[in-house]
């Protein structure tokens, strides 16, 4: 897919007049981030992908003062007040933890539910989880598909059993699919504490945390008390609350939304995100100066017109 997006791109420069290699593929592994992350001629590296690696590209691009952009993980929450109207949050919640089969930037790994709908939530979503299409993502009916890798199973069954040792009840999934393929059952675990490891990990798979809350204070710090900031959301009508999130003293992360889930992004807005998510920003405003050089210029001379 990556290699026909290319050759698209590249129809596109030459019909105008431009060498199609502005836009290039390289396919490779380590060995070729390596080499670009160390290499003097590329001015700026975005880079996206996992923290540990952005950990090491930010390191051997500052060795030679080259610029990166960082666009990492996320262990995104979803906050559920006890005035939200339910209709939007059960799709909401399902869409952002199952779609892509849990394997995106700004899937939603934490549910926080207020205490008063925590288990007419939990039931919803286990029966709305009961319906997803499991299945070939070439087929038009399916809506959930494999994992990418071997490994990432392994990661998943790990996570599963982790969450269990630590105070965890799975009340849906949490097993491999016996079919041909990366496939695992799309997974809710409840009654973990807040601060569980488990929960602090960011696994990219299809498992939800569902957690109880009491107040908006307590929600507010659980969402903002994980090391990533990519994307976040509540539900709630209370106007002031929505104010309160929104302000310096809500999310901190450098998605914030009202009423939507966590996936998905803006075309217009700035993508990206805060602490051990890197801090950069893909799309928006914010994107293209990231990629040009500042410069200040000063000139003196009879035909210099200041403003």
């Amino acid at each position: 897919m990556s290699y026909l997006i290319t050759r698209i791109i590249a129809q596109v420069l030459e019909n105008n007049k431009l060498p199609g290699a502005i836009c290039s593929l390289a396919c490779g592994g380590a060995d070729i981030g390596i080499a670009m992350a160390k290499d003097e001629r590329i001015d700026l590296l975005s880079f996206t992908g996992s923290t540990n690696v952005g950990k090491q590209v930010a390191v051997t691009v500052q060795e030679r003062f080259g610029r990166c952009l960082l666009e990492l993980g996320g262990n995104n929450a979803i906050i559920v007040f006890e005035d939200a109207d339910l209709n939007l949050v059960i799709p909401s919640a399902l869409f952002a933890a199952v779609g892509t089969a849990g394997q995106r930037c700004t899937t939603a790994r934490r549910l926080f539910l207020h205490e008063s709908i925590h288990d007419v939530v939990v039931e919803k979503l286990m029966k709305a989880y009961a319906q997803v299409r499991i299945g070939d993502p070439w087929d038009a009916n399916t809506l959930y598909g494999p994992l990418h890798t071997k490994q990432a199973v392994k990661m998943f069954l790990d996570a599963v059993e982790v969450a269990k040792q630590q105070g965890g009840s799975v009340v849906y999934g949490g097993k491999v699919i016996e079919r041909p393929g990366n496939y695992v059952e799309p997974t809710i675990v409840v009654d973990l504490p807040h601060n569980s490891s488990i929960v602090h990990t960011e696994t990219f798979a299809p498992i939800l945390y569902v957690l109880k809350f009491k107040t908006e204070e307590e929600a507010f710090g659980w969402n903002n008390g994980v090391k990533q900031g990519l994307s976040s959301s509540i539900f709630t009508k209370d106007l002031g609350r929505i104010f309160r999130w929104l302000g310096p003293k809500g999310s901190d992360c450098g998605i914030v939304n009202v009423n939507i889930p966590t996936s998905g992004a803006e075309i217009g807005g700035a993508f990206g995100g805060n602490k051990h998510t890197g801090g950069g920003r893909e799309s928006g405003s914010d994107s293209w100066k990231q990629y040009m050089r500042r410069s200040t210029c000063l000139s003196k001379g009879k035909n210099v017109v200041s403003p």
